[in-house]
């Protein structure tokens, strides 16, 4: 009987190690994935949010950048690491998106992660490059329908908000425009920028400044009102394109079985960042609008999004090339 009272103080001590651990959480580094190209708002904003958790929990949080597949490859890898805390996924509405576009996916977002907090908000803004004879959204909307499959659209890849966005304007403005994906929208951006793709829709935190330099041409913004930090920029919705909304969220995630202790921690330091004056005016001046919630809240907002983005993906008839 010795192997089975060794066996239950095995299970007992691995039972109160766990609480233990999340007590002591964090005791060494932590890693926030983020599954995007650098220079994009993921990495942006991940690296913010990471220098501010390492000031108020006192150990270093470190941004590592795994691009591709549409997210799926740094995803993949959050979702299959150890669940203590010590691997974070910094997500967008792309992985919402994704549990639509992507079938065969080595993961389930809502299975395999868990809700940690949101992050931000920003609009898109919607640009082309100067060569192209539109100055309006109405003006580009007929000249891609007297050149249908012509005139091309930029995106950081399949399933990113860049790509619903173009996918939904296209469904609602009755157009034929291609899809050319690249790798992040850091390339995206720069090949628009460079003339060799025609138009992006894009968020207006990292694109507001191309513009200032009159390096791409606003068209429209993407919110149902008008851009704060764009303000003469009018709305897609109100430039021929009714009802028009597209945005782009960020938040963060972390490995399925992950401690609530930790989770809950998280959430606390994460929502005092956000609601921080000095992070909210920052932000603000940048089009970015700050969002708090709950773990379960944050899953619940998750689930309405797959949800939402399911439809929109079936009315756009947007398809992985």
């Amino acid at each position: 009987m010795r192997w089975a009272t060794r066996l239950g103080l095995a299970i007992v001590a691995a039972t109160f190690a766990l609480p233990a651990s999340a007590q002591s959480w964090p005791d060494k580094p932590v890693k926030i994935v983020v599954p995007f190209g650098p220079g994009g708002p993921a990495d942006v904003y991940a690296r913010i949010l990471g220098q501010a958790l390492t000031e108020s929990l006192g150990q270093q949080f470190i941004i590592d950048d795994k691009p591709g597949a549409g997210a799926i490859i740094g995803t993949e890898i959050v979702a299959k690491s150890p669940p203590d805390g010590y691997t974070l996924l910094m997500m967008s509405n792309t992985h919402t998106t994704n549990e639509t576009l992507f079938t065969h996916k080595p993961y389930q977002l809502m299975r395999d992660l868990v809700p940690v907090a949101p992050v931000n908000s920003s609009d898109l803004v919607m640009v082309v490059h100067p060569s192209v004879p539109a100055k309006t959204v109405q003006e580009f909307i007929a000249l891609a329908k007297a050149q249908p499959g012509k005139l091309t659209y930029a995106s950081s890849g399949p399933g990113t908000p860049y790509h619903m966005a173009g996918e939904l304007f296209k469904a609602m403005s009755g157009t034929d425009i291609l899809h050319v994906p690249h790798k992040s929208s850091g390339e995206a951006r720069n090949d628009v920028m460079g003339g060799h793709v025609q138009m992006m829709l894009d968020a207006v935190t990292t694109m507001k400044g191309p513009i200032e330099a009159n390096e791409v041409r606003a068209l429209g913004t993407s919110g149902l009102k008008r851009s704060a930090i764009l303000p003469n920029v009018p709305t897609i919705a109100e430039s021929g394109v009714p009802g028009y909304e597209a945005t782009i969220w960020l938040g963060i995630m972390a490995p399925q079985g992950t401690p609530p202790q930790i989770i809950d921690r998280l959430n606390a330091e994460i929502a005092k960042i956000v609601a921080s004056p000095k992070i909210r005016d920052a932000w603000a001046k940048q089009g970015a609008v700050p969002m708090t919630m709950t773990s379960a809240d944050f899953g619940d907002f998750l689930r309405k999004d797959i949800a939402k983005w399911a439809k929109i993906v079936k009315i756009s008839g947007a398809t992985i090339q």
